[in-house]
């Protein structure tokens, strides 16, 4: 067979990686050259016209990067292209022998999915994690998946346009306005995260989030039992009281007591958001095993730069949210971090709307957040935005490297406060991916 995989990032290369085997004939098409970087002697394209002819191929592997209808457009001589294309994830729903869950949303996906696999393993299941969380899906195989294992997937927009399976478990957590830059509207980004649901049977379960008009909306795409979660802003009533759900201090599920919110590890009042989401996903799979829940909960905390806490230098605490791509992540930061901050903000502008953000910085006061430090190729428009807001207690920095930013923070500063790197913006303005922006934050505060 006649392959094309196009994108060489982590997901091409396990697709090469899988359809490399006798009787295929393998061609790497990327934007950028690759030549160095693909096996010795596998053919490559690259240069602008990468996705030329596409509809000669047998087959095409599209990588999550790459919207459907780039492949279109360059393939106006076959309108049904499409029908060639594939994805990791979509070949790893087709040949995987266990059941899955799946989970999207905007925010909190990688904290829910590895959540939902601890509470399995304190359950005495076998949970196999991976998706959009940095494992691809193919490469999960390797693990020798049984029937009676579970697999957790964290899927994204970018997997989810084109899926043509559903996990039996799909979970949809809270959804705002995300990605534009690579969705034509707000409709095609419903649309690619109800993929996930759309394919589900009856006898499946479809999670969503009761107080979220758009994870409603994409569950709604299912035919399977829906299940909800809750978490009411405090003080607040229930607006569904079934599912899983925090009543005053309780987290709850189908009315039984799990835990004291105190119990729960993770940061702030949006995780436990994640957690009973998490919860209403493994409910019945456990049999519900209020213990092993309660166990799984109080025993994590987190995943690496989401809200975490680097370490405490002279009075002042140095937080790492570099995950935090988008105002929504960062607006729950700041109600997350009890302390005075200094906050940095800023990055790869994707023209999201900022008015939110603003509004929350204006209501905080000084107490919340003692200063802004606004960065990145954003900055211009942010500072314009926020004074929009009424909103003008910040510095614009100049640093051009994370050493700079950290200074310019550093200045504003005192002791007992949290600096906290929650960006609200895709790093790669100035860096290679959010990892790089924290793992470059957390190498200068444990220089410290």
């Amino acid at each position: 067979m006649n392959i094309a995989i196009v994108g060489y990032g982590d997901q091409g290369r396990s697709a090469y990686e899988y359809w490399n085997t006798p009787g295929n004939s393998i061609t790497i098409c990327d934007q950028k050259d690759i030549s160095d970087k693909v096996p010795q002697g596998v053919q490559t394209r690259s240069g602008a016209s990468y996705l030329n002819d596409l509809y000669k191929f047998d087959l095409i592997v599209r990588s999550p990067g790459i919207h459907p209808n780039e492949i279109t457009r360059a393939n106006t001589e076959d309108p049904k292209v499409l029908d060639k294309v594939t994805t990791v994830t979509n070949e790893f729903f087709r040949v995987c022998p266990a059941p899955i869950i799946g989970v999207t949303g905007t925010k909190g996906k990688g904290t829910t999915s590895s959540l939902i696999a601890h509470i399995l393993q304190m359950a005495g299941h076998k949970p196999i994690l991976g998706g959009n969380i940095g494992i691809p899906p193919l490469d999960l195989l390797r693990h020798d998946i049984q029937v009676s294992d579970v697999v957790v997937l964290e899927l994204a927009n970018f997997q989810l346009i084109d899926l043509r399976y559903s996990p039996k478990v799909a979970v949809c957590l809270m959804v705002a306005p995300e990605h534009m830059d690579w969705h034509k509207d707000m409709f095609e980004y419903i649309s690619a995260k109800q993929q996930m649901f759309t394919h589900q049977k009856q006898d499946n379960l479809a999670v969503y989030n009761a107080r979220n008009l758009y994870s409603e909306e994409v569950a709604a795409a299912s035919p399977a039992h829906k299940e909800v979660y809750e978490v009411p802003p405090v003080g607040e009533e229930l607006v569904d009281g079934r599912g899983a759900y925090v009543e005053g201090n309780d987290i709850k599920m189908e009315g039984e007591t799990i835990c004291h919110i105190n119990d729960v590890a993770l940061l702030g009042r949006h995780n436990l958001e994640n957690v009973c989401a998490a919860i209403a996903a493994t409910w019945a799979i456990v049999g519900g095993d209020k213990k092993a829940i309660k166990k799984a909960i109080k025993g994590f905390a987190g995943l690496p730069h989401r809200l975490e806490i680097v370490k405490q230098v002279n009075g002042i605490w140095y937080i790492n949210d570099s995950f935090a791509s988008n105002t929504t992540a960062t607006i729950a930061a700041i109600d997350a971090i009890p302390k005075t901050k200094v906050l940095i903000i800023g990055g790869q502008d994707r023209q999201l709307d900022l008015s939110d953000l603003a509004k929350k910085l204006a209501d905080s006061g000084a107490d919340s957040v003692r200063k802004v430090i606004i960065v990145g190729a954003a900055k211009q428009r942010i500072a314009t935005e926020l004074k929009k807001g009424r909103y003008e207690n910040f510095v614009i920095s100049e640093a051009t490297d994370m050493n700079g930013i950290f200074a310019d923070a550093q200045k504003q500063a005192q002791k007992g406060d949290a600096i906290l790197l929650s960006p609200g913006f895709p790093s790669f303005d100035m860096f290679n991916n959010f990892e790089d922006r924290g793992l470059q934050f957390k190498k200068i505060v444990q220089g410290l």
